[in-house]
């Protein structure tokens, strides 16, 4: 069987994206910060994940810079798992799934959880792709381009 080559240094930005934070523990314990998880404690008992499936899975994510270990908000000994910048960022790919989840993976009158607005108690609107000029985008409006990273300039 061939060794399958590392998506780490694929061209592809999905490809990379899957890589460092597909796999499915990874993104469980990305949603659990978003609603303000940070302790090793409780993602375990959130997620009923090993400890040492969790350890390794948030040492990933500390590793590639989308969480910093920082001390106890509380002034404990504790440490916690604080998203940073480029986790935040996440967000509207976890957004996403989750609204592809609700549309398509549940059948009619089956629970589940819904996203919710805190300012106005309504839920959040559908993400939609947009242009530049604000409209709409199918997959067949778009095209993809080799690029260096930072620039616009077309590799040939």
């Amino acid at each position: 069987m061939a060794r399958q080559e590392s998506l780490r240094t694929s061209e592809c930005p999905v490809a990379r994206t899957l890589e460092s934070i597909g796999e499915r523990w990874c993104l469980m314990i990305i949603r659990e910060a978003f609603d303000n998880v940070r302790r090793f404690s409780e993602f375990q008992k959130n997620l009923g994940l090993a400890k040492n499936i969790l350890a390794s899975r948030l040492k990933l994510l500390v590793d590639i810079g989308v969480f910093e270990v920082c001390p106890a908000s509380d002034g404990s000994a504790y440490r916690e798992y604080v998203l940073t910048e480029k986790g935040r960022s996440i967000f509207p790919i976890v957004v996403a799934m989750r609204q592809w989840g609700e549309r398509f993976m549940f059948d009619e009158g089956e629970v589940h959880s819904v996203l919710f607005d805190n300012v106005d108690g309504q839920p959040i609107q559908p993400l939609e792709v947009r242009s530049a000029n604000g409209n709409q985008l199918e997959p067949t409006d778009c095209y993809r381009q080799r690029v260096i990273s930072g620039k616009q300039e077309l590799l040939l």
